[in-house]
Protein backbone atom coordinates (compact mmCIF):
# COMPACT_ATOMS: atom_id res chain seq x y z
CA UNK A 1 0.00 0.00 0.00
CA UNK A 2 2.85 2.40 0.82
CA UNK A 3 4.38 1.96 -2.63
CA UNK A 4 1.00 2.54 -4.29
CA UNK A 5 0.40 5.76 -2.37
CA UNK A 6 3.88 7.00 -3.22
CA UNK A 7 3.22 6.27 -6.89
CA UNK A 8 -0.05 8.22 -6.70
CA UNK A 9 1.70 11.14 -5.00
CA UNK A 10 4.32 11.24 -7.76
CA UNK A 11 1.60 11.17 -10.40
CA UNK A 12 -0.18 14.08 -8.73
CA UNK A 13 2.98 16.13 -8.39
CA UNK A 14 3.99 15.62 -12.01
CA UNK A 15 0.51 16.50 -13.26
CA UNK A 16 -0.07 12.96 -14.53
CA UNK A 17 -3.07 12.40 -12.24
CA UNK A 18 -6.29 14.36 -11.79
CA UNK A 19 -8.02 14.44 -8.38
CA UNK A 20 -11.75 13.75 -8.72
CA UNK A 21 -13.52 14.77 -5.51
CA UNK A 22 -16.92 13.70 -4.23
CA UNK A 23 -19.16 14.93 -1.40
CA UNK A 24 -17.66 12.56 1.19
CA UNK A 25 -14.50 14.68 1.18
CA UNK A 26 -16.43 16.84 3.66
CA UNK A 27 -16.14 14.00 6.18
CA UNK A 28 -12.48 15.00 6.58
CA UNK A 29 -13.41 18.51 7.71
CA UNK A 30 -13.90 18.80 11.49
CA UNK A 31 -17.31 20.00 12.68
CA UNK A 32 -18.67 20.31 9.15
CA UNK A 33 -22.40 21.00 9.07
CA UNK A 34 -22.69 21.14 5.28
CA UNK A 35 -24.81 18.48 3.58
CA UNK A 36 -22.34 15.82 2.47
CA UNK A 37 -24.65 13.40 0.65
CA UNK A 38 -27.50 13.75 -1.83
CA UNK A 39 -29.82 12.36 0.87
CA UNK A 40 -28.72 14.97 3.42
CA UNK A 41 -29.21 17.74 0.87
CA UNK A 42 -32.66 16.43 -0.07
CA UNK A 43 -33.64 16.36 3.60
CA UNK A 44 -32.39 19.93 4.04
CA UNK A 45 -34.45 21.18 1.11
CA UNK A 46 -37.63 19.29 1.99
CA UNK A 47 -37.47 20.51 5.58
CA UNK A 48 -37.89 24.00 4.15
CA UNK A 49 -40.46 23.27 1.43
CA UNK A 50 -43.18 20.62 1.51
CA UNK A 51 -42.94 18.01 -1.23
CA UNK A 52 -44.75 14.69 -1.70
CA UNK A 53 -43.62 12.11 0.82
CA UNK A 54 -42.45 9.60 -1.78
CA UNK A 55 -39.78 11.98 -3.16
CA UNK A 56 -38.65 13.63 0.07
CA UNK A 57 -35.40 11.64 0.05
CA UNK A 58 -34.76 11.89 -3.69
CA UNK A 59 -32.70 14.97 -4.37
CA UNK A 60 -33.25 15.54 -8.09
CA UNK A 61 -36.97 14.80 -7.92
CA UNK A 62 -37.49 16.98 -4.85
CA UNK A 63 -35.62 19.85 -6.51
CA UNK A 64 -37.74 19.41 -9.64
CA UNK A 65 -40.97 19.55 -7.65
CA UNK A 66 -39.85 22.76 -5.95
CA UNK A 67 -38.83 24.21 -9.31
CA UNK A 68 -42.20 23.34 -10.86
CA UNK A 69 -44.48 24.45 -8.03
CA UNK A 70 -42.48 27.27 -6.49
CA UNK A 71 -39.91 28.67 -8.91
CA UNK A 72 -36.38 28.01 -10.08
CA UNK A 73 -35.35 30.90 -7.86
CA UNK A 74 -36.62 28.91 -4.86
CA UNK A 75 -34.28 26.04 -5.73
CA UNK A 76 -31.32 28.37 -6.08
CA UNK A 77 -32.19 30.10 -2.80
CA UNK A 78 -32.32 26.77 -0.95
CA UNK A 79 -29.04 25.65 -2.46
CA UNK A 80 -27.38 28.94 -1.57
CA UNK A 81 -28.63 28.53 1.97
CA UNK A 82 -27.45 24.93 2.20
CA UNK A 83 -23.91 25.86 1.12
CA UNK A 84 -23.65 29.35 2.58
CA UNK A 85 -20.88 28.21 4.89
CA UNK A 86 -17.94 25.92 4.24
CA UNK A 87 -15.74 24.25 6.83
CA UNK A 88 -11.99 24.93 6.87
CA UNK A 89 -10.27 22.72 4.30
CA UNK A 90 -8.84 19.45 5.59
CA UNK A 91 -5.12 18.62 5.30
CA UNK A 92 -5.97 16.51 2.25
CA UNK A 93 -7.80 19.40 0.56
CA UNK A 94 -4.75 21.60 1.13
CA UNK A 95 -2.26 18.95 0.02
CA UNK A 96 -4.15 18.30 -3.21
CA UNK A 97 -4.46 22.03 -3.86
CA UNK A 98 -0.70 22.41 -3.38
CA UNK A 99 0.21 19.46 -5.55
CA UNK A 100 1.38 19.61 -9.14
CA UNK A 101 -2.05 18.76 -10.53
CA UNK A 102 -3.16 21.12 -13.27
CA UNK A 103 -6.82 20.14 -13.12
CA UNK A 104 -9.13 19.18 -10.27
CA UNK A 105 -12.67 17.88 -10.68
CA UNK A 106 -15.00 18.59 -7.74
CA UNK A 107 -18.48 17.07 -7.99
CA UNK A 108 -20.16 18.67 -4.99
CA UNK A 109 -21.56 22.16 -4.46
CA UNK A 110 -19.51 23.41 -1.48
CA UNK A 111 -16.68 25.95 -1.60
CA UNK A 112 -14.18 23.99 0.50
CA UNK A 113 -11.72 23.23 -2.28
CA UNK A 114 -11.92 26.80 -3.56
CA UNK A 115 -10.79 27.89 -0.09
CA UNK A 116 -7.95 25.37 -0.18
CA UNK A 117 -6.71 26.72 -3.51
CA UNK A 118 -6.86 30.28 -2.21
CA UNK A 119 -4.83 29.31 0.86
CA UNK A 120 -2.01 27.55 -0.96
CA UNK A 121 -1.84 30.04 -3.84
CA UNK A 122 -3.34 33.28 -2.49
CA UNK A 123 -1.92 35.43 -5.30
CA UNK A 124 -1.99 33.11 -8.29
CA UNK A 125 -5.18 31.32 -7.36
CA UNK A 126 -6.93 29.11 -9.83
CA UNK A 127 -9.53 29.58 -12.54
CA UNK A 128 -12.84 27.76 -12.24
CA UNK A 129 -15.27 26.32 -14.76
CA UNK A 130 -18.78 25.39 -13.61
CA UNK A 131 -21.68 23.55 -15.16
CA UNK A 132 -24.72 25.76 -15.85
CA UNK A 133 -28.42 24.97 -15.75
CA UNK A 134 -30.08 25.33 -19.12
CA UNK A 135 -33.17 26.72 -17.39
CA UNK A 136 -31.11 29.77 -16.40
CA UNK A 137 -28.40 29.89 -19.06
CA UNK A 138 -29.93 28.37 -22.17
CA UNK A 139 -27.34 27.58 -24.81
CA UNK A 140 -24.39 27.92 -22.41
CA UNK A 141 -23.12 24.72 -20.79
CA UNK A 142 -20.43 26.20 -18.56
CA UNK A 143 -19.39 29.46 -16.95
CA UNK A 144 -15.74 30.45 -16.47
CA UNK A 145 -14.47 32.44 -13.49
CA UNK A 146 -11.13 33.89 -12.49
CA UNK A 147 -9.46 33.36 -9.13
CA UNK A 148 -11.15 36.55 -7.94
CA UNK A 149 -14.60 35.20 -8.87
CA UNK A 150 -15.02 37.51 -11.85
CA UNK A 151 -16.80 36.07 -14.89
CA UNK A 152 -14.36 35.45 -17.75
CA UNK A 153 -15.31 36.09 -21.37
CA UNK A 154 -13.85 32.76 -22.53
CA UNK A 155 -12.36 29.53 -21.28
CA UNK A 156 -9.12 30.25 -19.37
CA UNK A 157 -5.96 29.05 -21.10
CA UNK A 158 -2.61 28.13 -19.57
CA UNK A 159 -3.77 28.21 -15.94
CA UNK A 160 -4.59 25.65 -13.29
CA UNK A 161 -8.29 24.84 -13.37
CA UNK A 162 -10.98 23.69 -10.97
CA UNK A 163 -13.82 22.02 -12.85
CA UNK A 164 -17.18 21.88 -11.04
CA UNK A 165 -19.45 19.96 -13.43
CA UNK A 166 -22.51 20.25 -11.16
CA UNK A 167 -21.97 23.91 -10.41
CA UNK A 168 -21.09 25.49 -7.08
CA UNK A 169 -22.15 27.96 -4.43
CA UNK A 170 -19.36 30.43 -5.25
CA UNK A 171 -19.12 32.76 -6.97
CA UNK A 172 -22.51 32.86 -8.71
CA UNK A 173 -24.80 30.14 -7.32
CA UNK A 174 -24.84 27.90 -10.36
CA UNK A 175 -26.38 24.49 -9.75
CA UNK A 176 -27.30 21.36 -11.66
CA UNK A 177 -29.64 19.68 -9.19
CA UNK A 178 -33.15 19.11 -10.60
CA UNK A 179 -34.29 16.37 -12.94
CA UNK A 180 -34.59 18.80 -15.83
CA UNK A 181 -31.05 20.09 -15.23
CA UNK A 182 -29.65 16.61 -15.66
CA UNK A 183 -31.90 15.62 -18.54
CA UNK A 184 -30.50 18.52 -20.55
CA UNK A 185 -26.89 17.60 -19.79
CA UNK A 186 -27.31 13.84 -20.23
CA UNK A 187 -28.89 14.41 -23.63
CA UNK A 188 -25.59 15.87 -24.85
CA UNK A 189 -22.93 14.36 -22.62
CA UNK A 190 -22.28 11.31 -24.81
CA UNK A 191 -20.97 13.63 -27.51
CA UNK A 192 -19.12 15.64 -24.83
CA UNK A 193 -20.84 18.96 -25.55
CA UNK A 194 -21.24 19.98 -21.86
CA UNK A 195 -17.58 19.19 -21.06
CA UNK A 196 -15.23 22.11 -21.85
CA UNK A 197 -12.70 21.40 -24.61
CA UNK A 198 -9.90 22.44 -22.26
CA UNK A 199 -10.91 19.76 -19.78
CA UNK A 200 -11.14 17.22 -22.60
CA UNK A 201 -7.64 18.13 -23.76
CA UNK A 202 -6.06 18.00 -20.30
CA UNK A 203 -7.52 14.63 -19.30
CA UNK A 204 -6.09 12.88 -22.38
CA UNK A 205 -3.68 10.17 -21.27
CA UNK A 206 -3.91 11.11 -17.59
CA UNK A 207 -5.07 9.08 -14.60
CA UNK A 208 -7.89 9.93 -12.19
CA UNK A 209 -7.83 9.59 -8.41
CA UNK A 210 -11.38 9.32 -7.04
CA UNK A 211 -11.77 10.52 -3.45
CA UNK A 212 -15.00 10.74 -1.46
CA UNK A 213 -17.02 9.33 -4.36
CA UNK A 214 -19.55 6.53 -4.69
CA UNK A 215 -20.68 5.05 -7.98
CA UNK A 216 -23.83 3.41 -6.67
CA UNK A 217 -26.24 5.36 -8.88
CA UNK A 218 -26.43 5.84 -12.61
CA UNK A 219 -25.95 9.60 -12.50
CA UNK A 220 -22.57 9.53 -10.75
CA UNK A 221 -21.36 6.72 -12.98
CA UNK A 222 -22.42 8.58 -16.12
CA UNK A 223 -20.63 11.80 -15.18
CA UNK A 224 -17.46 9.98 -14.15
CA UNK A 225 -17.47 7.86 -17.31
CA UNK A 226 -17.86 10.86 -19.60
CA UNK A 227 -15.42 13.12 -17.77
CA UNK A 228 -12.67 10.48 -17.84
CA UNK A 229 -13.26 9.50 -21.48
CA UNK A 230 -10.03 9.19 -23.50
CA UNK A 231 -7.90 9.35 -20.37
CA UNK A 232 -5.34 6.69 -19.43
CA UNK A 233 -6.12 3.09 -18.47
CA UNK A 234 -4.78 3.53 -14.92
CA UNK A 235 -7.05 5.00 -12.22
CA UNK A 236 -7.67 4.62 -8.48
CA UNK A 237 -10.69 5.01 -6.20
CA UNK A 238 -10.62 5.08 -2.42
CA UNK A 239 -13.70 3.02 -1.65
CA UNK A 240 -13.75 1.43 1.81
CA UNK A 241 -17.31 0.15 1.47
CA UNK A 242 -17.90 -3.10 -0.35
CA UNK A 243 -18.98 -2.00 -3.83
CA UNK A 244 -22.44 -2.75 -5.11
CA UNK A 245 -22.77 -4.98 -8.14
CA UNK A 246 -23.06 -1.99 -10.45
CA UNK A 247 -20.16 -0.19 -8.79
CA UNK A 248 -17.94 -3.25 -9.19
CA UNK A 249 -18.87 -3.49 -12.86
CA UNK A 250 -18.12 0.21 -13.35
CA UNK A 251 -14.71 -0.07 -11.66
CA UNK A 252 -13.82 -3.02 -13.85
CA UNK A 253 -14.93 -1.48 -17.14
CA UNK A 254 -13.07 1.78 -16.41
CA UNK A 255 -9.86 0.09 -15.16
CA UNK A 256 -10.21 1.72 -11.73
CA UNK A 257 -8.22 0.06 -8.95
CA UNK A 258 -10.21 0.04 -5.73
CA UNK A 259 -8.27 1.06 -2.61
CA UNK A 260 -10.32 -0.53 0.21
CA UNK A 261 -9.24 1.68 3.12
CA UNK A 262 -11.10 4.44 4.99
CA UNK A 263 -10.75 7.86 3.40
CA UNK A 264 -9.30 9.33 6.59
CA UNK A 265 -6.57 6.66 6.73
CA UNK A 266 -5.71 7.15 3.07
CA UNK A 267 -5.71 10.91 3.57
CA UNK A 268 -3.02 10.78 6.27
CA UNK A 269 -0.79 8.59 4.12
CA UNK A 270 -1.25 10.62 0.92
CA UNK A 271 -0.66 13.95 2.64
CA UNK A 272 2.62 12.60 4.00
CA UNK A 273 3.63 11.25 0.59
CA UNK A 274 2.80 14.54 -1.13
CA UNK A 275 4.84 16.48 1.41
CA UNK A 276 7.85 14.25 0.78
CA UNK A 277 7.56 14.45 -2.99
CA UNK A 278 8.64 17.52 -4.90
CA UNK A 279 5.90 19.20 -6.99
CA UNK A 280 6.64 19.60 -10.68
Amino acid sequence: MTDLIEDIARSLNTGAAIPYLGPEMLSLCPDSTVAATPLALAEFMTAKVSVPHKIRKRLTQAAQFIENFKHRKSVVHLMNEAFATSPPPSPLHLALAGSGAGLWVDTWYDDTFVKALAQVAPHGGCAQTQGLSQSEHFGHWTGDYGADGALLPEFPQGVRLLYKPLGSHAPAGNYLVSDSDFVEVLTEIDIQTPIPPGVQAWRTGRSFLFLGCRFDDQLTRCFARQIMKRSSDLHWAVLPQEPTRMEARFLEEQNITRIPVPLEQFSVALVKALQQAVPA
